[in-house]
């Protein structure tokens, strides 16, 4: 994932290599240019290293404008999907930070941020590649951990994968967005049971709420294209019933996320409800409902017979 900021240079400035702070971009690289004295921490990141002349920072030649002037900034119309020379597709979001204008870029398929660590397309597949090994070589996985470090490699790795996500569910590329959840589902449990340390163990722990949520979302977003809006209320059911029966966990977080979800869904489930068609029982119930109504009651044992004739064969 990367960024291109554009701005008016005054003279004498110069820039520097910042790393981003705020939880969106902290895993964006950012060029980040500021006056040639100025040290302390700028818009979302913070200058780290020694301040190299403008004039030799040679991606700096290769002015963004045309870019930022064929795409306007627009709050409702800020992300979009591009395609590159290779054929890959990316996102890329449009941000305005006043004097600052520029183009957030993420990959869609692979790391977000388009790296290859360890040789391999995530942190999580090169560690699982090591649990293997280990019971391959010993015959168990009893002695395999996590370092603390380690878990820090997999919760960045987990960060970028939930931002994609996040941007994924606003484009309604819903496919990926379960990709990515469960990719992050199956990090959760494997750090859960092989960290070393129980504060690792339980880091993660404290969001199953929300993913499960999101990824049922998703899911069900898809049925309903389809206009299967059954399928949606069972997946709606089935996640709700994870959701109601994790293990509780000591953090603020899980709790408001799991009254949230739960709440979300619930009010899904009536939507869906609300445009589902009534099946052939369900209308003969309400035929029945209004024959009592009426007092057509030789009518509404007609209509319970059949009810009840259905439901026999199903």
């Amino acid at each position: 994932m990367g960024i291109l900021i554009d701005s008016a240079l005054p003279a004498g400035v110069f820039c520097r290599w910042g790393r981003p702070g705020k939880p969106f971009t902290q895993r964006l690289n950012l060029l980040v240019c500021v006056p040639k004295r100025q040290t302390e921490r700028i818009s979302n990141g913070y200058t780290d290293s020694a301040l190299v002349p403008f004039q030799d920072v040679r991606a700096m030649t290769e002015d963004i404008g045309r870019i930022l002037k064929a795409w306007p900034y627009e709050p409702e119309n800020s992300i979009r999907k591009v395609i590159d020379s290779n054929g890959s597709e990316k996102i890329q979001v449009r941000v305005d930070q006043g004097a600052f204008q520029g183009i957030l870029q993420m990959e869609l398929d692979g790391r977000p941020d388009g790296r290859q660590p360890h040789n391999q397309n995530f942190v999580l597949d090169h560690h699982k590649d090591h649990l293997h090994r280990h019971i391959s070589e010993q015959g168990t996985e009893s002695g395999f951990n996590l370092s603390q470090e380690i878990c820090q490699e997999l919760f960045d790795e987990s960060r970028q994968i939930y931002e994609r996500y996040v941007f994924l569910l606003q484009i309604q590329d819903y496919d990926r967005v379960i990709r990515d959840t469960e990719r992050n589902m199956e990090m959760f449990r494997f750090i859960n049971r092989y960290a070393e340390r129980e504060e690792d163990k339980q880091n993660l722990e404290k969001w199953w709420p929300y993913i499960l949520r999101i990824h049922a979302i998703a899911r069900v977003m898809i049925t309903t294209q389809n206009a299967d809006y059954e399928s949606g209320i069972r997946i709606i059911q089935d996640t709700l019933q994870k959701i109601e029966g994790l293990e509780e966990v000591d953090a603020e977080e899980f709790g408001f996320e799991k009254q949230r979800s739960v709440k979300a869904l619930r009010e899904l489930t009536e939507e869906l409800e609300g445009k589902r068609p009534l099946s052939q029982v369900e209308k003969l119930k309400q035929d029945l409902l209004r024959a009592i109504e009426k007092e057509e009651f030789e009518r509404a044992a007609e209509l319970r017979d059949r009810i009840l004739e259905i439901e026999a064969r199903q």
